[in-house]
């Protein structure tokens, strides 16, 4: 694939709003405002994750059994909504992305396929489309950042409430949220107490993101031996390292030495 000149450029300065592309080393990675790699394809392996908080969103399989209906807010360069088209060939995915320019790189530099009858973006606010009654998914997945933080209209009660009230019976919420953000520990807070049938964190393996699965009704203890066993198909399957995600999980979230607790 012939590689976009105009998207090489780096950002003028003082430019937040600038999309480019960078590439190095066979990785193709997209920036918004900064140098910070918002997402990044391995152009040999156009449908893998490359990078690991992307990966790691991807462990929300432990808990589910397929994904039939995803609803994702924010595009990047399709890292995640290529891997589940991929994969689950028979999901309906929808992604939220606000900025048009993301989605022309995205198409023209990281392959995100054409919209059809079971893949589609939008061009929009996510926040206000979450608002929406006549959306439900049953898994929705958040990764809403601009050059500096996460997107606030994307972290308020409001909006984790209005992912919760779009879920359908035994949906999840995903979100990457960056653990270095001042806001952490609020945002966290938030999604707690919108999502109180039950939470969990994921540390990412390189150190930084911290995915949070909030569930729209309780899964019960989980237990590990369950969870370890679940881990050895889906990395037999997907080739991910799934048994470090259970591992990951015993770092920030109420455990025993045989139950997982959400």
């Amino acid at each position: 694939m012939k590689f976009m000149p105009k998207w090489r450029l780096r950002k003028p300065a003082g430019d937040a709003e600038t999309v480019y592309v960078s590439e190095k080393y066979g990785v193709r990675s997209l920036h918004i405002g900064s140098d910070t790699v918002q997402s990044a394809m391995r152009i040999a392996r156009p449908h893998d994750l490359e990078l690991s908080y992307t990966r790691s969103m991807m462990a929300c399989l432990l808990f589910r059994d397929d994904m039939r209906d995803v609803l994702m807010v924010g595009l990047g360069g399709g890292s995640v909504a290529k891997y589940v088209r991929h994969h689950f060939p028979s999901a309906r995915v929808r992604v939220l992305e606000l900025n048009p320019q993301v989605v022309a790189v995205a198409r023209q530099c990281f392959l995100v396929p054409p919209d059809g009858p079971s893949f589609e973006v939008i061009v929009g606010d996510g926040a206000e489309y979450m608002a929406r009654a006549d959306v439900s998914a049953d898994v929705i997945m958040v990764d809403g950042y601009d050059a500096e933080s996460h997107v606030e209209a994307l972290a308020t009660r409001e909006f984790y409430r209005h992912c919760r009230e779009r879920l359908v019976p035994e949906g999840m919420l995903v979100v990457n949220l960056w653990g270095g953000d001042r806001q952490f520990n609020e945002v966290l807070k938030r999604i707690e107490a919108e999502f109180p049938a039950g939470n969990l964190c994921l540390p990412a393996r390189k150190p930084g993101n911290v995915i949070v699965f909030g569930f729209r009704d309780s899964p019960g203890p989980l237990r590990w031996r369950d969870l370890q066993a679940r881990a050895a198909v889906l990395e037999a399957g997907h080739g991910m390292e799934f048994p470090l995600f259970v591992e990951g999980l015993r770092a920030m979230n109420r455990c025993d030495s045989d139950f997982l607790y959400p």
